[in-house]
């Protein structure tokens, strides 16, 4: 207390000293920090230390447990910003500190508000998407889970692709020969090139293998991934298409409930080749390899960089019955590619002893909910399959 009195710069500001002025309240539960989908949470003490309670670790200062928490995410973070990135019970820490500012030393010179806490650093701030929160509610991460299921060819081999693909045409059009195109490591790429190939494919990295963890879960229902395997099952040329769901900020959870596939043709078959080839035969059983990626933006320090594929791993929900909007877009979908040059002749043999409808069946099986009341629904669109190829 013997400082009271003296003009304390923003830097002589801590946690210890917003406690004393009752500005702060020692609790547990109440510091909180979103970075990247992720969120931790953490306890304050009545000493000013914080504690993450996941770990049970203990930090003297918010910078060094935004850095910490930050660098697990994000290995290449050099700091936390931790008064703009830690949050006591909602609002930003660094709004305490304005307060006590202009409570205690109103005639403070302008010049202090720039400067950092005592022991931390002096930092840059946080671009917005960074900070993982505006307005106290945290980002929905990118769309993990991609609409295209093991039909993916060339691209299953490596499980993903990081950036997408463009389509390889001649001078007249035509599709170039294709050639067995090797996945590459995502350390082979450097920075953005404009000479590289966009068809380029990169190899999926899995969390644990640099020293990370998931920074968000993921679920998808079992009718949207029945909905999305039946939909590339139908043609030889790509698909595409929409999903939609749920975002809980509290358990960082995405849950994928509803499948939107377009019904849009995107290139013929031979055209669709430069891009992706269906069915691929890599891959000897039925059942679809479905291979959820999500694409780890690039360090801020170096923006040019390419983002690293990261493999997802996904919780899967089984459905207890079909819902009428499955249905009705199988249904659609099977009108949809009717007739065209492209669609898969189900009736022909996809092996030695099955068709390609009993390839479909086979891979829906295993999608399909336990309620066997739709089962001669989905018989009845098998047959319109038979009639439409």
């Amino acid at each position: 207390g013997g400082f009271r009195g003296a003009v304390l710069t923003r830097r002589g500001i801590t946690l210890r000293v917003l406690l004393r002025d009752g500005l702060l309240e020692p609790a547990r539960g109440v510091l909180s920090i979103y970075y990247l989908g992720k969120k931790f949470v953490g306890d304050l003490g009545a000493d000013g230390t914080i504690t993450w309670q996941e770990t049970g670790q203990v930090f003297n200062s918010p910078s060094a447990w935004a850095t910490h928490c930050k660098r697990l995410v994000n290995p290449a973070k050099k700091s936390g910003c931790g008064w703009a990135s830690v949050r006591y019970k909602g609002q930003k820490l660094d709004q305490y500190k304005a307060a006590w500012l202009r409570k205690h030393q109103p005639n403070a010179p302008p010049a202090e508000e720039s400067l950092a806490s005592e022991g931390e650093e002096e930092e840059m701030p946080e671009e917005e998407e960074e900070e993982a929160t505006r307005e106290g509610r945290a980002p929905v991460p990118e769309l993990v889970a991609a609409k295209k299921p093991e039909e993916r060819s060339k691209k299953q081999q490596c499980k993903s692709l990081a950036e997408p693909a463009g389509m390889d045409h001649g001078p007249l059009g035509k599709r170039l020969e294709s050639k067995p195109r090797v996945p590459v490591r995502y350390c082979t790429l450097g920075t953005r090139d404009s000479a590289r190939n966009p068809q380029t494919l990169v190899e999926v990295t899995s969390f644990a293998t640099i020293n990370k963890f998931q920074p968000f879960n993921v679920a998808i229902s079992s009718n949207v991934l029945l909905l999305l395997d039946f939909h590339s099952h139908l043609t030889r040329s790509e698909v595409v298409g929409y999903l939609g769901g749920r975002w809980d900020t509290n358990t960082q959870l995405l849950t994928v409930l509803r499948a939107f596939p377009c019904r849009t043709r995107l290139g013929d078959a031979e055209a669709a080749g430069a891009v992706e080839e269906p069915y691929y035969h890599g891959n000897p059983g039925v059942e679809s390899k479905i291979a959820p990626f999500w694409v780890m933006p690039p360090p801020e320090q170096r923006p040019n960089d390419y983002g690293i594929p990261m493999d997802v791993e996904v919780a899967y929900i089984q459905d207890g019955f079909l819902t009428n909007d499955v249905l009705q877009e199988m249904t659609l979908l099977v009108e949809f590619y009717k007739g065209a040059p492209d669609l898969v002749k189900f009736q022909e043999l996809w092996s030695q002893d099955q068709t390609y409808l009993d390839k479909l069946k086979g891979s829906l099986a295993s999608r399909t909910p336990k309620d066997q009341s739709f089962t001669h629904i989905l018989e009845q669109i098998y047959s319109l399959l038979k009639l439409s190829s």
